[in-house]
């Protein structure tokens, strides 16, 4: 993936075309395209070895994006925003797991937001919170004021693909800057593993 960071076109997972994310901002939502430029402001190295890729809108799930390509599920991070209730008091949070699992909203979520119920963000609230798609949100540039939690197992991963704030792209990352972006907390089984289908 290091090979296209001069800016040429490299193929990465899924087959995918994917290009410096900072030379196409075009495939970024403005929030996300913010956050980068000034990620690249102060993190240079980092922000660099993050890329885009165009996808057709309809594979932006996960899953779809999984059948329609053959990238492995277990290097796609999907976020999820939860919102924490206690009193009046509301709390929100971005939170990254990988795809072969779930956010444990109802435990480690609500007591890290010190809620006393936990539930994921209404879908309009979510979209005009992020300023990003339904399907496309992602960590990089989520509104300062809400919390991003990182599940420690996507740290793991060697390229992490996630969405980049519109579903007509994916972006993909070492796990491990996902873990160093501004504001992140990285929470030890955020990410619980799904039913199994047997």
């Amino acid at each position: 993936m290091t090979a296209g960071l001069s800016g040429q076109q490299v193929t990465g997972p899924g087959g995918l075309a994917w290009v410096p994310a900072l030379t196409r901002t075009d495939l970024l939502a403005p929030p996300v395209a913010a956050a980068l430029e000034a990620w690249g402001e102060t993190a240079g190295e980092a922000a660099q070895q993050v890329l885009v890729a165009e996808i057709d809108p309809q594979l932006a799930d996960t899953a779809a994006l999984v059948e329609a390509t053959g990238a492995p599920a277990s290097i796609m991070a999907n976020c999820v925003v939860v919102a924490g209730r206690r009193g009046e008091v509301e709390r929100i949070a971005g939170c990254v797991v990988l795809a072969t699992t779930r956010a444990d909203v109802n435990g480690l979520v609500r007591k890290r937001l010190d809620a006393r119920k936990a539930s994921f963000l209404d879908h309009d609230r979510a979209v005009a919170g992020s300023g990003m798609e339904f399907g496309g949100i992602t960590p990089v540039g989520l509104p300062a004021e809400w919390q991003v939690f990182v599940d420690a197992a996507v740290l793991d991963v060697d390229v992490a693909v996630i969405g980049s704030g519109v579903r007509r792209s994916k972006i993909a990352l070492p796990g491990a800057l996902l873990g160093q972006l501004p504001g992140v907390e990285v929470v030890e089984g955020l990410g619980v593993p799904l039913p199994s289908s047997s």
